[in-house]
């Protein structure tokens, strides 16, 4: 009797390892995915969840009070005869999303997030890879961007980091399938020492050729994901002083810089969009590509008008003293408009201090330029932006998670609103009557000939003589915010 017992007891004991074995192998892993929870795979590539707990993030409507669920984003509905995912053509920025410390220019990393090791290592790149794309698939964001240094390590000499870059751009291949999509990738020329004087107008050929090299491959590269659009930001291309700057001869080396990337771009077949990021001040004294309108005149002086167009940040807006509406207002009536770095700045602090856009007025106003510009594709929305620096915990070596999911959800569900609201106002129409009607006197003949060219300075004079003192009507400027809070 006791042997058969002891003969059942086992059985059940295997039957039950077999279950529970089974069970195991058909789970999907859901530990948390930090450096000490042991569920790496044996050559030390996570494959369990970055994020768990947090769920695909759903349009659940404006009564929602659900924090990880959008309020207006909903990606499939139809606004003015497209869909609110084809208007916005959102984007992650993983330099900010995934590499961004908490540090600001007065204070140490606040932020590590729970998967790091403190290294950046190759295998460390690739961990963090595998994040921006759980991240993506969850917050239900098909586009991102990057820096070639924040997805892999510099090596010690220019061959090794470009075999870091290909080893981690081959993962992306793959992660990326036929699901995700590159907005754009650029080159880092602005945090090595080396970039202390600028790079395309570095007063040192050796430093030119380098960015000129590192710029080449982050191409490559952005060519090899399939990118829609490659950026060039110039951070350190200006001056600290004129009196040991020759600024003529930087910036013909920086036009030489920008053909060579034309030329290039032609030879390997990359068929996106060049773009250029306005930014003024920070962190020269004065930056060559200080706003639009500086940007504009440096591709007309330089014959590069149809080769380039603008990628306008309204930060950088905030910081040239104009409002990001203007700077994109400006871009469009150049036909420069090509990508918009979402963020907002604090007009009371002097840096760029990279805020998610929550200003319903202002993302009203965005999208009313995006609308006019009949869409942004092949660009599209980039959230060039970041947690505050407050909302981390440095005592626990983390922070809350879903701060990165909050941030985008609501960032996305601003400019949701906006759209939505500057599709108010076109289809009520009385905004645009109101410009309209201010405008209508050169709707007569004479206008019309002024608009042509066809009024010479002795027609006008006539006319002058002939009526007298104009009557000049009011531009109903409180009347024109009236309608456009009424929208809001």
């Amino acid at each position: 009797m006791r042997e058969r017992n002891v003969g059942k007891c086992s059985l059940f004991l295997l039957c039950l390892n077999v279950v529970s074995s089974v069970v195991m192998a058909a789970a999907p892993p859901t530990c948390p995915a930090d450096t000490g929870s042991g569920c790496g795979s044996d050559s030390g590539e996570w494959d369990g969840e970055f994020f768990p707990g947090i769920p695909k993030i759903k349009y659940e409507g404006p009564s929602s009070k659900n924090p990880l669920s959008f309020k207006w984003y909903n990606a499939e509905e139809e606004v003015l005869g497209e869909k609110m995912k084809d208007w916005m053509r959102f984007s992650v920025a993983f330099w900010h999303t995934f590499r961004g410390t908490g540090a600001d220019p007065f204070g140490a990393p606040t932020k590590s997030w729970p998967w790091e090791d403190g290294t950046n290592s190759l295998a460390m790149a690739k961990r963090r890879l595998r994040a921006n794309f759980e991240f993506l698939e969850k917050l239900g964001v098909e586009r991102w961007c990057f820096h070639d240094r924040d997805i892999a390590p510099e090596g010690k000499t220019l061959e090794e980091t470009n075999a870091n870059l290909d080893e981690v751009v081959a993962l992306a291949k793959e992660l990326q399938g036929d699901k995700f999509h590159l907005l754009w990738g650029t080159a880092q020329l602005f945090l090595q020492p080396r970039y202390m004087h600028g790079a395309a107008t570095s007063s040192e050929l050796g430093v030119y050729a380098y960015a000129a090299a590192q710029v080449k491959k982050a191409m490559e590269v952005t060519h090899h994901l399939g990118g829609e659009n490659y950026v060039f930001w110039g951070g350190r291309e200006g001056y600290q002083s004129l009196l040991n700057t020759d600024m003529e001869r930087e910036l013909n080396h920086m036009a030489r810089f920008m053909e060579a990337a034309v030329a290039y771009k032609k030879k390997i077949g990359f068929n996106g969009t060049l773009l250029i990021e306005p930014k003024p001040q920070e962190p020269t004294k004065h930056q060559y590509d200080w706003d639009a309108a500086t940007s504009a005149n440096f591709l007309r002086k330089y014959g590069l008008i149809g080769e380039f167009k603008l990628n306008i940040e309204c930060n950088h807006a905030t910081l040239a003293g104009h409002s990001c509406h203007h700077e994109l207002e400006t871009a469009r009536i150049n036909g420069l408009l090509g990508n918009i770095d979402a963020n907002s700045g604090d007009p009371q602090i002097g840096w760029d201090t990279d805020q998610f856009l929550m200003d319903v007025a202002e993302a009203t106003l965005v999208m009313q330029t995006v609308i006019k510009n009949g869409g942004l594709a092949p660009g599209g929305f980039n959230f060039d932006a970041k947690l505050r620096r407050e909302s981390t915990d440095r005592r626990r070596e983390s922070t809350d998670i879903e701060d990165i999911f909050i941030a985008h959800i609501a960032g996305m569900d601003t400019l949701a609103r906006g759209l939505r609201n500057a599709a108010k106002l076109i289809e009520e129409g009385s905004l645009n009557d109101l410009v309209r009607k201010r405008y209508q006197s050169f709707d007569s003949e004479l206008g019309s000939a002024i608009e042509s060219g066809k009024a010479d300075f002795e027609l006008l004079e006539k006319k002058a003589l002939e009526w007298g003192e104009p009557k000049v009507p009011s531009g109903k400027q409180e009347l024109a915010e009236m309608i456009f809070q009424s929208a809001l």
